[in-house]
Formats: C-alpha cells, sequence, structure tokens
C-alpha cells in the first residue's frame, strides 16, 4: 500500500475508508449513489459513526487512542474525535501535493495558513522549505498540529493560537506580508475569544485581510470550503474581483481510491 488514505467504496449517505490499518466508515451526504461493496463488506470495518441519534461511534474501543499514517508524503497523527472526524481531511491531499510543487519553485517563501486544522498544508509548505505561520483559533488544533509537524521532523513553524481576523489586522499594522496564503474557512465558527465566524458574511472581509498580507511578488491564494453552496464558480467570481490579472484554477476536491470519487469540498487556486 503506497499511500495510507484509501476510498474502499462510497453510496446510500456513507462512506468506507481505510486509514492506515483500519477501515472506518462513516456519514457522507454527497454519496447519493448505490455502494459498490456488498453490505457484508461495510461490515468489517474496524468501526463506524451515525448521526442518526446524535453523533455516535461503533466499535470505537477497536480503535487506538491515537495511530499515524502517511499520505502525500506527510505523516499524521489520527484519533477519533466525539464529532467523527480524526483530525485529517483527505480531500485536501491533491492540494498538499499542489502545494509542494508551487513552493519548491519559490524557496524560501513566506505562506500563511489561515483556518488551519491540524497543518496538512501547514506540513505540505513546510516539507517544501517554505517559512510558515500555522492560524487556528482552537488551541487543541494548534497542539494537534505541532504534533503532527514533529512526526514529520519539523520544528520551525510559527504557531498562533488567534482569531483570524484580529491576527491579520495585527500582521498588516506590523508591516509583515506573506508570498502565499492558504485559507478554508469554517461555515460557521468561533474565535479564540469567542468571536463569531459566518461564512456568508465574514468571507468578504477575511479576502480583504488575506490580500492585504501579500507581498509584492505573490505565489499564490489557495482558497477551499466545505460550505454547502458555495461551488466553484462562487469561489471564481469572489476571488476574481480582488484577482483580475490572476490565472484562476478550481475544482472540487476529491475522496478517491478504489469506489466511486466522492465529492467534498471545493478548491480556488489564485496563481499570480
Amino acid at each position: 500500500m503506497n499511500d495510507g488514505y484509501e476510498l474502499l467504496d462510497s453510496g446510500g449517505g456513507r462512506k468506507l475508508e481505510r486509514f492506515g490499518r483500519f477501515v472506518l466508515a462513516r456519514p457522507c451526504s454527497q454519496a447519493m449513489w448505490k455502494p459498490s461493496l456488498p453490505e457484508s463488506e461495510w461490515n468489517r470495518a474496524d468501526a463506524s459513526f451515525d448521526r442518526e441519534d446524535g453523533n455516535r461511534w461503533h466499535g470505537r474501543g477497536n480503535l487506538p487512542k491515537e495511530w499515524t499514517m502517511e499520505t502525500a508524503g506527510i505523516k499524521f497523527s489520527l484519533g477519533g474525535t466525539d464529532f467523527g472526524h480524526l483530525g485529517i481531511f483527505p480531500e485536501q491531499r491533491a492540494q498538499w501535493k499542489w502545494i509542494m510543487e508551487a513552493l519548491r519553485a519559490s524557496p524560501g517563501a513566506k505562506v500563511l495558513n489561515l483556518f488551519a486544522y491540524s497543518g496538512g498544508s501547514t506540513l505540505a509548505a513546510a516539507l517544501a522549505g517554505a517559512e510558515v505561520c500555522h492560524l487556528d483559533a482552537s488551541k487543541g488544533m494548534v497542539e494537534w498540529a505541532r504534533r503532527n509537524a514533529a512526526l514529520n521532523g519539523l520544528d520551525s513553524i510559527r504557531w498562533i493560537v488567534d482569531d483570524a481576523h484580529k491576527f491579520m489586522r495585527r500582521e498588516i499594522r506590523r508591516g509583515r506580508r506573506y508570498d502565499a496564503i492558504v485559507l478554508d474557512p469554517p461555515t460557521f465558527g468561533r474565535g479564540a475569544s469567542g468571536e463569531m465566524y459566518k461564512i456568508e458574511r465574514s468571507l468578504q472581509e477575511t479576502l480583504d485581510l488575506a490580500s492585504s498580507l501579500l507581498s509584492e511578488r505573490p505565489v499564490f491564494v489557495l482558497f477551499s470550503s466545505h460550505t454547502p453552496g458555495l461551488t466553484c464558480k462562487v469561489a471564481e467570481n469572489i476571488l476574481r474581483q480582488r484577482f483580475p490579472a490572476a490565472r484562476l484554477e478550481s475544482g472540487e476536491m476529491l475522496l478517491e481510491g478504489r469506489g466511486t470519487p466522492c465529492p467534498s469540498g471545493i478548491f480556488c487556486r489564485v496563481v499570480f
């Protein structure tokens, strides 16, 4: 097995995935088609998660508290959370590979990763030799990302627990600028001090601040989203207004493997 992640099957509102040596079945609202594998194969999963009567794991005791896997050349520490997440969004694998390729052609670039979760994009950028600032409002997620950085032998990342807008305003005042910015804002979230974030009303300000932080010779802005209704064309329209001379590349993020590719959000790359 060359990659630690694999989509084994999807359908009926579910997805069957392999994370390292463990197979998990979890909800997937986009998977409206019929599964390819028989139910007996799904029943062999080490654990499953559903939201039928609240958030609930089945067979969670079959999983260790933490385990390690590698995908896209990056090592991750995984663990089952109460919301069914594991500490990784594997649909971002293609973006991590793209980040590495783009930054290897721009040695020493300064990168800001906003709403950075467990750090997949941060690690991809750092492994490519970039100088990275990682920001998330959750102290627990930043600690998780730091563990992932240690797994990958990375120790020079700048770690920030803060509200994204507050931090960006301070960086603008300080005169700091970045050559590349990665952002995957939540549909709804709260900042480190309880600040409310709603993408439909907050995204414009997020992008205004981010564009003000770009250096004179930027490399890229990478925007991604899991918000229902925020399509590739919507993202393109928003980003083209800010960066009319840049090249835009957009598409669906996919969970991939042996099963039917499963859409899981969108991306839009702004390439300068």
